[in-house]
């Protein structure tokens, strides 16, 4: 296997990860118990602790682009594109994405979105080289 088709699996498993912590820190919050919310219908919830908000937005942030990064390779594979030219924007969306979660969680606003813009980089860089560029 490729690096950058590596990357798109640990791209995945991160997703994954993000949506659980998100999850976890949201059902703990909401009770002290955690599982009777969380097993719950959860129609009546109390207001989350900004954290977990945004939490619960980078997880979902990631579920939106890993799509985006995922039909990128897929597509460069299957058009011929060399994988040596997908290998540094991988490792761009992936590093990003990965420093991404917890400055988001930190709430450090302008690092955050300098530090997606360099994710977007990377895709922007899968589709140049998907096209000719």
């Amino acid at each position: 296997m490729t690096i950058d088709l590596k990357l798109l699996v640990a791209s995945a498993v991160l997703a994954w990860v993000m949506l659980i912590f998100a999850s976890i820190s949201r059902s703990r919050g909401w009770h002290p118990s955690g599982l009777k919310v969380a097993f719950g219908n959860r129609d009546d919830l109390p207001e989350a602790a900004p954290w977990m908000g945004r939490a619960d937005r980078a997880a979902r942030n990631m579920t939106e682009n890993l799509p985006l990064f995922a039909t990128l390779l897929l597509v460069a594979h299957v058009g011929g594109v060399p994988a040596e030219r997908l290998v540094l924007p991988s490792w761009l969306f992936f590093g990003a994405r990965l420093a991404y979660f917890p400055i988001y969680v930190l709430g450090i606003p302008v690092v955050r979105t300098g530090v997606w813009a360099v994710s977007i980089a990377g895709l922007a860089m899968i589709a140049a080289a998907c096209v000719g560029m």
